[in-house]
């Protein structure tokens, strides 16, 4: 699939920390590639055990019931596979077992595209403030573009014990929700992109709610460039 500016893309790849960050920021860019035939990966780094207020709630309970979901939305969008890294929900760093984990992964599937979270974008919105897990991840998928997933002698077991070359994308997105200058026309996907997010049931009490507000707010994004509905993000061509 040609993209824009000559940018070729067959792979991408979207590294994410809970269940439905994936369908919040680019679900339906997602669907957009998938249906123009781009293999797409989803690469969930947390066990997404956190993400409850029940005291009934167990960690191992909800991690069964948010990976169900995961697979669920990951199906609806088309992604050809689903990759559960298990790290726990909520005590996420930059750490250099994460790093190794995302780089090991950029190497065995070499997307062309890597989509991740914007890890300077710590306040959104005026009222919300962004989850550290996000801007751990977001930081993390950065250094394994420089240097973890591209240099050799990063991680050089990779490599010589695991037969994972190193690897370069062509481009890094990171997800802006409306502000970023590189759009995708998710006006055909709107409606999966929203699908897929309502599969997170456990995260969704009232979805009527939550589509009103994407629709407006991916509405919005789509009418600074003339289309009816659009993802947006900070694109960095690296490869």
């Amino acid at each position: 699939m040609l993209f824009k500016d000559g940018l070729e893309i067959e792979r991408a790849m979207v590294v994410f920390a809970h269940p439905d960050d994936a369908e919040w920021g680019s679900a339906g860019t997602s669907a957009a590639w998938a249906d123009q035939g781009v293999e797409v990966t989803y690469v969930l780094v947390t066990n997404g055990a956190s993400g409850s207020s029940d005291p009934d709630m167990t960690r191992e309970r909800l991690t069964g019931i948010r990976m169900a979901e995961q697979r669920a939305a990951a199906d609806i969008v088309g992604a050809k596979s689903l990759v559960t890294l298990g790290f726990e929900d909520g005590y996420l760093y930059p750490t250099l077992e994460l790093r190794k984990a995302v780089a090991r992964e950029i190497r065995r599937f070499r997307p062309d595209v890597v989509i991740s979270h914007d890890p300077t974008a710590r306040t959104a919105m005026g009222a919300y403030i962004n989850h550290p897990d996000h801007l751990a991840v977001g930081e993390t998928v950065m250094r394994s573009i420089n240097p973890d997933a591209s240099s050799g002698l990063m991680f050089p077991e990779l490599w010589k014990e695991e037969g994972l070359a190193p690897h370069l994308p062509k481009a890094l997105f990171l997800a802006s929700f409306g502000d970023g200058e590189t759009w995708v026309d998710i006006s055909s996907t709107i409606d999966r992109k929203i699908e897929a997010l309502l599969c997170h049931q456990s995260q969704m009490p009232e979805a009527g709610e939550i589509e009103t507000w994407v629709r407006e707010r991916f509405a919005a994004a789509g009418k600074r460039f003339g289309v009816d509905f659009a993802e947006t993000y900070r694109m960095f061509r690296v490869g």
